[in-house]
């Protein structure tokens, strides 16, 4: 881990273990990007990378330089609207002349130990002594104001973390129109993009297909991430597979509106960004202020897709995540909403906890319906207060859950709120709307104006009422609705376009906040399923609900896409009943259980009504998660099949890090008759090559490097959804 600066070609150079990031201040102050990929030792050696030899017909270039030179034809690190290049761009500042033009020219830069904070933001973090940090600033040379280009590195990753802060060191008002988070200029455009697109109960698939010629990308603007796409995607070379060939990455940190944009230009090369999204977006700063930008995690591996993939998990636990139940086994629970819906009561709720204790399971999560006059989805939202009539005395249910010797979590929707509610009686100016004009109304709820201090006061008051008032160890925090009449009774007209990034750091204080107070809370993230599954949101919470679809043949394509970027361990997954209440399907409770042991493991059922034959495989699953989880939370993560789950037959694994435990699931979607696929040698892979692995079914031993390169044979997969774990150890 190294950063430096050579004064003889003013480049910078970061190294981590195994990655070269290059940049160079060009002739007229713009940053330029050199090389980004596997470790470099000869910096001179890709100096030349920094001009682009051509015809820059059309494209203006700094006075005093050559044509060659046009901002339109060099890569660079750092681009801004208006000043030569033509692409797109990653800041704009409006100054009061109107102009939005923007200049980046350099000023200075520091290298230090350790990392600022990001004020209100999540950020990745690390001992100062095992990560340093090159803040590099420009200047627009159009209003004076400063951008502060940041970039960290980490000793046990190749991760790099970026962001950018504007400085408004002018006399005069400036207004942030645009700012990226993280930008590369590729020197090719011979890379496929991969990225994860669904739709509710869907998210997460994984598409590939090649870059074409202009612009393309994804963005949000619902308010949260969505569960339509992901902040993050991959640049991977066309001959990349999961083991093998080059990988870039850009996965942001962040909850709300954001943009990611690839666009290949007339030269036939790629530039791409991430940040929040430009749309409905701008952010005032008056003289001496300052506006931050989320982080971006920059990731690259020589390989393939399955080495980026460990390369973010990893550093996702180690460095983002930082609840104290990130490296401990989390309890298995059972929520109530798929057994009951709305229609429970205390005695209901003991009883499914009861049978629960019985059978292994450690926690019970009641879900919604506890409050205010909840029976359904038309009221109460916003009213955090016991529902007595149908509960009773909270405090002494959760006494009696906890003397089964189970633990006790809650359901919130703190950024909701009904019309039939006491908070909206009392204040309808704390709903996102646009005053005098008709409101928008989803699955009967709006939105709350978590822009505004004093909402985030009351809803901290009455969530922390609740919690102190009972032993609750756990809450699931769902959010149901997308942002619509985005905007806030309390700020002026200028500042309008401010509200839904505001929202966002709303969202996060009151996370700040509670946790603070609860130092120990286990939070698990949802909306609507896996509608805000980001690294924003575990910082905060270490585990999201991947989806509302629990359907274990749908939820192999939810996971495994979901693993381009993201631990097993910040993935719920529960078993649920069948047939299953979002798809119909019957799968068998031995295949279900197999799938939801990838994730963190619990059920979304009524287990009071299971026959004596599932409790029994209940039981059986309770003790392969306890045999297990070590391995999956904290093994290092392989997709042994291509393809993210969309094939008949999905395998990967898991492997210890200290390479003597393997853990292997397979799962045959659909079978074929007579078909080839119906016998598959599997090829493992991070393992030993000199060690013996024992297969614990058969005892059969094979070293490492025959499991690798000639592999072992699926044996029992040939029906419709069925499945199988394979456990090995070096022995």
């Amino acid at each position: 881990m190294q950063i430096k600066f050579s004064e003889k070609t003013r480049s910078f150079k970061l190294d981590t273990a195994g990655a070269t990031y290059l940049m160079q201040i060009g002739p007229s102050g713009e940053l330029r990007h050199l090389y980004y990929g596997a470790a470099i030792s000869d910096d001179d050696a890709v100096l030349e990378l920094g001009t682009r030899h051509g015809k820059a017909s059309f494209s203006s270039h700094p006075e005093g330089l050559g044509a060659e030179d046009s901002l339109d034809l060099v890569p660079l690190e750092f681009s801004t609207f208006g000043s030569g290049d033509q692409r797109m761009t990653a800041a704009a500042l409006r100054k009061v002349s109107g102009t939005s033009v923007t200049s980046s020219v350099y000023r200075s830069h520091s290298i230090f130990q350790g990392k600022k904070p990001l004020p209100g933001l999540p950020a990745s973090f690390a001992p100062d002594t095992e990560m340093q940090t090159l803040e590099i600033t420009m200047t627009d040379g159009f209003s004076g104001a400063d951008f502060v280009l940041s970039y960290s590195i980490f000793e046990d990753s190749d991760v790099i973390a970026r962001s950018i802060r504007v400085e408004n060191t002018t006399d005069a008002p400036l207004v942030v129109e645009r700012l990226m988070s993280a930008q590369i200029d590729f020197h090719s455009s011979e890379y496929d993009l991969i990225y994860l697109q669904g739709r509710w109960a869907r998210e997460r698939q994984a598409v590939r297909r090649p870059l074409a010629p202009g612009r393309q990308g994804f963005r949000s603007s619902r308010g949260s991430t969505g569960h339509q796409y992901n902040p993050g995607f991959v640049l991977a070379s066309p001959s990349a597979t999961e083991s093998v060939g080059d990988a870039y990455g850009m996965l942001l940190m962040y909850s709300g509106n954001y943009t990611a944009d690839i666009e290949t230009d007339q030269y036939g090369t790629a530039r791409a960004m991430i940040g929040i999204n430009p749309e409905n977006f701008s952010w005032t700063l008056a003289p001496g202020e300052q506006f931050q930008t989320p982080e971006a995690l920059v990731l690259f591996s020589p390989d393939g897709l399955g080495g980026l993939s460990r390369q973010s998990h990893r550093f996702l636990m180690e460095h983002v995540i930082r609840s104290p139940w990130k490296h401990v086994k989390r309890p298995i629970l059972v929520n109530n909403w798929e057994a009951t819906y709305f229609d429970f009561d205390d005695r209901k709720i003991y009883e499914i906890a009861k049978t629960a204790a019985t059978l292994g399971i450690e926690m019970l999560v009641l879900d919604d319906g506890w409050f205010g006059k909840r029976d359904d989805d038309h009221s109460s939202l916003g009213d955090w207060f016991v529902n007595r009539d149908k509960i009773g005395d909270l405090g002494e249910l959760v006494r009696r859950i906890n003397d089964l010797h189970m633990k006790f979590g809650l359901w919130f929707e703190p950024e909701m709120i009904s019309e039939k509610s006491n908070l909206y009686q009392q204040h309808p100016d704390w709903v996102l709307t646009i005053p005098g004009f008709r409101k928008s109304i989803g699955r009967d709820q709006m939105v709350l104006d978590m822009s505004r201090p004093e909402v985030v006061d009351y809803l901290f008051e009455t969530i922390a009422g609740i919690l102190h008032s009972a032993n609750i160890e756990y809450i699931k925090w769902d959010m149901n609705r997308n942002l619509t009449e985005i905007h806030s009774a309390v700020l002026p007209a200028e500042r309008q376009k401010e509200v839904a990034h505001r929202y966002v750091l709303g969202v996060y204080a009151l996370h700040e906040r509670l946790l603070k107070e609860f130092p120990n809370l286990l939070i698990e993230g949802c909306s609507g399923g896996g509608g805000r599954f980001d690294a924003g949101m575990l910082y905060y919470a270490p585990q999201i609900w991947c989806s509302d679809d629990t359907d274990a043949l749908e939820r192999v394509s939810i996971q495994l896409g979901t693993s381009l970027f993201y631990p097993s361990a910040s993935m719920g997954a529960h078993v649920s009943v069948c047939p299953n209440h979002q798809t119909g399907r019957t799968v068998s409770f031995e295949t279900r259980g197999t799938v939801a042991l990838a994730g963190t493991f619990g059920y979304e059922l009524d287990l009071t009504r299971l026959s004596d034959e599932d409790r029994e495989l209940v039981k059986r699953q309770v003790k392969e998660y306890h045999r297990y989880n070590d391995l999956i939370r904290e093994g290092s993560f392989h997709r042994l099949t291509e393809g993210f789950g969309t094939g008949t037959l999905s395998v990967w694994s898991w492997v210890s890090q200290n390479r003597k435990r393997v853990l292997v699931t397979a799962v045959r979607k659909t079978g074929v008759p007579c078909g080839h696929d119906c016998v598959r040698r599997i090829r493992l892979r991070g393992l030993d090559p000199r060690a013996c692995y024992v297969f614990s079914d058969t005892g059969t031993a094979l070293h490492g490097d025959t499991l690798m390169n000639a592999g072992f044979t699926l044996d029992g997969l040939t029906r419709d959804a069925s499945s199988r774990l394979y456990y090995l150890e070096v022995r």
